[in-house]
């Protein structure tokens, strides 16, 4: 086949800049260490301060690079794993976890959680926040709803608040036996309130990460689980496999 006319464009400037930019953060800087500013480094590349922050602005995308108020533009952490794989069938909150509680309250889930846990439109469940860190930095929030039909041994549960109530509604789900777990991936969106705990601009890319728990033959839990894109990397079993469907439809990542 000939030369397209997409193959014959010449790459961006940016484009060259933010591979040589990315060989100098492997090779010049540890993560966590602050850039010299724009002014310095478009002088060392001889290059323009607009070609420089659309590399800058490209290597944050691609979370490389953070830049933080007050702070300035920070070599980031590796990418940390986000574990697709069938191996790791645990309940939220048991054995080696990652996450954090944080609060839980009633709250009425949305649609299509409602109908995964096959519970009516108005009712109320138990939403478990909880948020997961590393380098010193949140990279996801999670809301896990647990109805009350799930846990019926929960007792004075209105009297604690916070993680407190939050760790009371796990242990009661970790009385069951876990008879199964599926997990579907897509890309989404970062809404206000995850964008604040998050520290990124509604809106920004995130992946979404959905979990189903089975116990006693139907779902008594469901995780959704938002991880921000430019510091999270998908990571599948061996015997992992991705189907791909409709988002109404059945949607599963194991």
């Amino acid at each position: 086949m000939g030369t397209t006319q997409l193959e014959s464009v010449p790459e961006p400037k940016y484009w060259h800049l933010k591979t040589v930019l990315s060989e100098a953060l492997d090779s010049e800087f540890e993560v966590g260490e602050i850039l010299p500013n724009e002014r310095e480094l478009a002088a060392r590349f001889g290059v323009a301060r607009a070609t420089l922050r659309q590399a800058l602005e490209q290597l944050e995308l691609e979370g490389r690079l953070q830049r933080r108020r007050g702070v300035g533009t920070t070599v980031a952490p590796p990418r940390m794993g986000v574990n697709v794989g069938p191996e790791d069938h645990a309940w939220p909150g048991s054995g080696v976890d990652a996450w954090q509680p944080v609060d839980c309250e009633m709250a009425t889930p949305p649609a299509l959680v409602g109908r995964l846990l096959d519970t009516d439109p108005e009712e109320q469940v138990h939403g478990v926040r909880r948020t997961r860190g590393t380098h010193g930095q949140q990279v996801a929030a999670e809301l896990l709803y647990v109805p009350a039909g799930s846990v019926p041994g929960l007792t004075a549960i209105d009297q604690l608040g916070g993680a407190a109530r939050a760790r009371a509604v796990l242990r009661e789900l970790q009385r069951l036996e876990l008879e199964g777990q599926d997990r579907s991936v897509e890309l989404g969106s970062a809404r206000a309130e995850d964008a604040k705990q998050l520290d990124r601009l509604p809106g920004s890319p995130v992946l979404v990460v959905t979990a189903r728990y089975f116990a006693e033959g139907r779902t008594v839990a469901v995780g959704v689980a938002t991880y921000r894109a430019d510091t999270c990397r998908l990571t599948f079993g061996e015997t992992g496999s991705v189907q791909i469907g409709h988002p109404d439809e059945e949607r599963r990542a194991s």
